[in-house]
Order: C-alpha cells, then structure tokens, then sequence
C-alpha cells in the first residue's frame, strides 16, 4: 500500500480514458497514494471542456492514447495550442516504442509529460511518475528568458563574477571518480542564477565567447593545480565554443595557459559538439590537430544528436566519446535506445575510445551502463556541479557510495584484494 508521503502530494486528477473499468482501476491507484480529488472523462473532447470549466486546473492528468472522438495525441495537441499547463503522465496497452514516441511528441511541444506507462497502471509508477514533480519548479524556473544584455555579461567577466563549478565523471565499474567536467555559473546580483543556455548564447553572439572562455579555463587549470598540490588527480573537461574553433591562434592561447599553470595536457580534454566543425572545416581541424599535437584529449560531446557524427569521428582526432542524455537516461526500458546505446558504446571501443554516458539519473541507467561496457559516467546519480570548494568533502562521502555502485567483478574484486591485504 503506497501513501501520500512517498510521493509529491498531489490533489486532484484528470483522467482520461474510455474504459470504464480503466478509469475505476486507475481512480483506486490515485486514491491508494493520496490524490483526494478525482475526475473522469472518456476522450479527449471532454476532457477539454472539462478543463475549460475547472478552476483551479487539475495538478495531473493521465491519458490514454487510445479512445473516439479525440485520441491522447490529438488531445495533447490541443493543450499545447490552448497553453494548458498540466503535468501529465501517458499510457496505453499498445508497445512501449509507441508509447515513448507520444512522450517525445508531447516534450517536443514544451509539456510536462512525466512519464509513458503501459497498461494496466501500478501504484509504482505512479509515484514514481509523481516523485519527479518535486525538481519541477526549478527546472521551469531555470527556462524564463532573463533580460540580461551583452554589456552585463561583459562586466561579470571582467569582475569574476562567472563562477565555475564541477560536475564529478566517475568509473562505471567500480564508481570512482576520475575527473569533472568544468560548467561556467553566473549569479547575477539583482536577477539570481542566469541559466548558462541564456548566458553562453549571449557570450558567443556578441564575441564575448573568448574572454568568456578563457576565464573559465584559467579557473578551472587553477583549481586542478590545487586539488593536484593535495594529492588529488583529477582530469577536467573544458566546453569548447565553435565560434573558437574559428580562431587559429587558440590552441597556442591554451598551450600558454597549460604551461603558466604547470600542468599535463593529458589532465585536459575539450569538449566540441559534434556539429561544430561542419561550416569550419578547415581552421577548425587545424585548431583540433593541434590541440591533440600537443597531448590535449579531444571529446565528441552530445553525440548522437547531429547529422555528421561518422564524419566528424572520421577525420577528427577524438580520444573520448559523450553519448547524449537523450540516449541514456531512461534507456532500460526502451528497447530502440538501448540498441543506438550499445552500437555508439561498441564503436567507442572499436576505436579506442574512452566512452563517457551523460545524463545518468538513476541506478537503471548505471547499471545498463555497466551491462554494456561504457567507460565514464556523469549525472544526477553520482552528483550535481558543485564549486571546487567542496569537492574533496564530497569525495569522502562519496567512497561510501562506490560499493552500491561497483559492478559485481568489482566488488569481489575488491574483496579480494581486501583479503590479500589482511
């Protein structure tokens, strides 16, 4: 029996379905986890006019894809159109890949879709569909456009004021962690936390993108020397603007930097997405030879989401692979994501490189990761970027972490090698 208490408490319900035995299962799951208010309706169209006389708005509707009059596709068209802003979670008893691709229709068009669940509902899902309620309001708030301008920007670098914090990249064997990736944070004094998907933008559309860049690089080669003069060996992965790969004095400008901050080009990896270098190709492909001249690692981040990845894996020196959040989180239960998964991960090992998953928000998503052989981890799951700051106290709690996270090989491997040493 599932309570309130182990969910985000939600008060009312919409559901939409033209089985009645569906919605009296479904009303009984809702009641068993707290949803005290409960409305029904048996297609799209009523649900509609339904919405149009309740005020205030349900806090969650669940819909079934299937039914006359108006099906859940169509009616999720029509929320969109009519700006109604409603937590909703799908469902159906047709097969999951069908069911997803109405998820991503419904997320394409800027809804909250929480989840896609086959039929009949468990009281599970449900409050694992409703737990994801409880970061909502940050994620939402982080998407309102702030009214910042390219001078402001510029005065935040001149003073500092963009922070960078740290996101740990840990071992998918065993969960230890093995570098961060370097994430620029802008805490602006009257309007708070400037989301960086407004900021860098901004950065790369006034030419603010180098200063910008160079700022972060100095303090995160600074904070690597700190945390290397403390024992601690880390490796960093910088973003590398493709409005830079334009520039062919940059690598020069990063050697410089590497050097003033004696550290080894192999502690650094740039990060390029895998659409940069297309309109560039030439400076660009100088400016990455060169960085890999030099023993820089050179990543293909976000791969997957463009149209050039075999080509640009083709003629680029990359030595690590990012597979994109879209294809990791959430693929144990999507038969079609685990299949481009698992060929980006063999190709990653056919070529000899590292792999590195994003995204990865829950112990399914590690755990695949594991069955499949990827190499690096980075997600919610082990942690959020933090300040370089504390780091080191994160890492100590971390350790206790490592044994849930350890494959099984891992694990009695480690008992072993405890055992030789008893």
């Amino acid at each position: 029996m599932f309570t309130a208490s182990q969910a985000r408490k939600v008060a009312s319900v919409l559901i939409i379905d033209d089985s009645i035995v569906q919605r009296d299962h479904v009303a009984r799951i809702c009641r068993e986890v707290g949803i005290g208010r409960i409305d029904e309706a048996s297609n799209g169209r009523e649900a509609l006019a339904l919405l149009s006389t309740r005020t205030p708005l349900p806090e969650l509707l669940i819909v079934d894809l299937e039914m006359p009059t108006m099906d859940g596709p169509e009616l999720i068209e029509q929320l969109q159109e009519r700006g109604i802003d409603v937590p909703i979670i799908v469902q159906s008893s047709h097969e999951r890949v069908l069911i997803h691709a109405v998820q991503d229709m419904g997320r394409v068009l800027g809804l909250r879709i929480l989840a896609a669940l086959q039929k009949p509902l468990r009281a599970d899902a449900l409050v694992g569909a409703l737990e994801k309620l409880a970061t909502e309001p940050t994620q939402r708030e982080a998407r309102k456009v702030l009214p910042i301008d390219a001078a402001e920007l510029r005065t935040a670098i001149e003073r500092r004021e963009i922070h960078v914090h740290y996101q740990p990249k840990a071992d998918i064997r065993t969960g230890i962690v093995r570098g961060v990736e370097a994430l620029a944070r802008w805490q602006h004094p009257t309007l708070g936390f400037v989301p960086p998907d407004q900021f860098i933008p901004l950065a790369e559309q006034s030419d603010l993108i180098h200063p910008l860049t160079l700022h972060v690089m100095n303090e995160a080669m600074l904070q690597v020397s700190a945390w290397q003069a403390r024992g601690l060996h880390l490796s960093v992965a910088i973003n590398l603007s493709p409005h830079l790969l334009e520039r062919s004095d940059i690598a020069q400008e990063i050697a410089s930097l590497q050097q003033s901050h004696q550290l080894s080009p192999e502690q650094i990896v740039f990060e390029v997405t895998e659409s940069s270098v297309v309109s560039r190709v030439g400076t660009a492909l100088g400016v990455l030879t060169r960085l890999r001249l030099r023993g820089f690692g050179l990543s293909i981040d976000d791969y997957g989401t463009g149209f050039a990845s075999m080509q640009q894996l083709a003629r680029i020196p990359f030595t690590e692979l990012k597979v994109d959040r879209s294809f990791v989180h959430g693929a144990h239960e999507r038969d079609n994501l685990q299949v481009i998964l698992r060929s980006a991960l063999d190709m990653a090992k056919e070529l000899r490189l590292t792999s590195v998953a994003e995204g990865v928000e829950t112990m399914q998503d590690w755990r695949l990761l594991q069955r499949f052989g990827c190499t690096l981890g980075q997600g919610w799951l082990i942690a959020r970027a933090m300040p370089g700051a504390d780091i080191v106290p994160w890492l100590k709690q971390h350790r206790k972490a490592c044994r849930e996270l350890a494959s099984q090989d891992a694990a009695a491997s480690d008992d072993g090698l405890a055992s030789a040493h008893d």
